[in-house]
């Protein structure tokens, strides 16, 4: 039975995973308004996009021992606060220097926010009996959602983007002044439970077992880094390339090539929302493997199909297939049993966010020297590597509990 105090967190968690979806799509829908407000060219965009990237990984590191020093309940509050106002940032600058400003900005805050907010809903996730993670996703992108359908909107109304701006940092900022407050608090350290007698036999223990990584930890998370690495190109890949494939596969028209990341944005959102009941029944190992194995399926479509309804659903199975995976891995690295949890987590992040960026860089130089079609091996051969390491998503083993019986005692006496 879950309390209501830990409900409440619950839909907290919720609100801040979608105002920053609804931000960052605030920022997203206001790029050519604002690249010609400070009349940079497409080039300059792209260097001052990688400057948000390296700034949010930057964030990702700091938050991270921030998060596991003073809790990730107050971190969220911060970083949520930053990239509120940070928005503005944006659309108030009035030439390249400001805007790459803002954008670091931004992008600093969006880093900390993701490793803060995800590192609280393992919390939440904790409390409750059944898996709740990749829910908190689906509402991240339904925070993308609902941003770029109001900021679409107030471009057509004709709004200055300063006032529309303006009013999503402010519905935000009230948001975070209601949602903080309601998150849980970081739970004390466990204490490692001492066999009778301790007190007098060996050396006093002076630590918490929580704050002792297990044998292996760096390389567990060194393995759930390159899963996300890997999950997160395939996705990057289709954002960024999925609508120019099908322009140029099939040699459709643009509106009808758009649909191409349309189905795969919908069935990413819709998975998520269900992926929590597979993980509930089936595991989080089941929910990785045989996601990317549909995920695979689907863009083997995408590269054979000659006909745009079975290309559409290539990229709907491909966004299916990878929607629970991500939430698996997060929850799989913020669940180690540390205290470093959610530094272990922006570790992950970092390295995924690397892959989210890396994957369309990597099929633009292909496409230099072979077709776009075959350069879509990258990300299937990707998801194949995931679907055959999904095992790193699996859950510890507890240990076995040592029976500290008068045999024993009489052992340790004698030594």
């Amino acid at each position: 039975m879950v309390d209501g105090r830990t409900r409440l967190a619950r839909g907290a968690v919720f609100t801040v995973f979608g105002l920053n979806g609804f931000l960052l799509a605030m920022w997203v829908v206001h790029i050519p308004v604002i690249t010609d407000r400070t009349g940079i060219s497409h080039s300059t965009l792209g260097m001052f996009i990688l400057i948000m990237a390296g700034a949010g990984i930057a964030g990702m590191r700091i938050a991270g021992p921030l998060a596991d020093r003073f809790g990730s309940s107050r971190l969220v509050g911060a970083a949520a606060c930053i990239v509120s106002v940070a928005v503005l940032g944006p659309g108030f600058a009035t030439g390249p220097v400001w805007l790459a400003a803002a954008l670091a900005c931004f992008g600093f805050g969006n880093g900390a926010l993701d490793v803060s907010m995800n590192a609280q809903a393992v919390q939440v996730e904790r409390a409750y009996p059944r898996p709740i993670m990749s829910a908190f996703h689906a509402l991240f992108s339904g925070g993308g959602l609902l941003g770029s359908l109001l900021g679409a909107a107030a471009l057509r109304a004709g709004w200055d983007v300063r006032v529309t701006l303006i009013l999503a940092s402010a519905a935000c900022l009230a948001l975070v002044a209601a949602s903080v407050p309601r998150l849980l608090p970081d739970p004390a350290a466990p204490q490692r439970p001492e066999p009778p007698g301790s007190e007098v036999i060996g050396p006093a223990h002076t630590g918490d077992a929580a704050d002792v990584p297990e044998p292996g930890h760096g390389r567990k998370v060194l393995a759930l880094a390159a899963l996300a690495f890997a999950v997160l190109l395939v996705e990057g890949v289709a954002a960024d390339w999925s609508t120019l494939h099908m322009r140029e596969h099939l040699g459709v028209d643009e509106a009808t090539a758009a649909l191409a990341f349309g189905a795969f944005s919908v069935t990413m959102t819709a998975g998520r929302f269900a992926a929590d009941r597979v993980s509930g029944a089936f595991g989080r190992v089941a929910v990785v493997r045989y996601g990317t194995l549909v995920a695979a399926l689907g863009l083997g479509l995408i590269m054979l199909s000659p006909w745009t309804p079975l290309t559409l659903t290539g990229w709907a199975l491909c966004g299916l297939g990878l929607s629970g995976s991500v939430p698996q891995i997060f929850t799989a690295a913020g669940n180690l049993g540390t205290r470093t949890a959610a530094t272990d987590m922006a570790r992950v992040f970092g390295l995924g966010y690397l892959g989210l960026l890396a994957g369309p860089a990597v099929i633009g130089w292909l496409t230099e020297l072979i077709p776009l079609t075959t350069a879509m091996l990258v990300p299937l051969v990707a998801v194949l590597l995931c679907c055959w390491q999904a095992g790193v998503v699996a859950p510890a083993e507890p240990k076995p509990a040592v029976e500290y019986d008068s045999e024993t005692r009489a052992s340790d006496d004698a030594h």
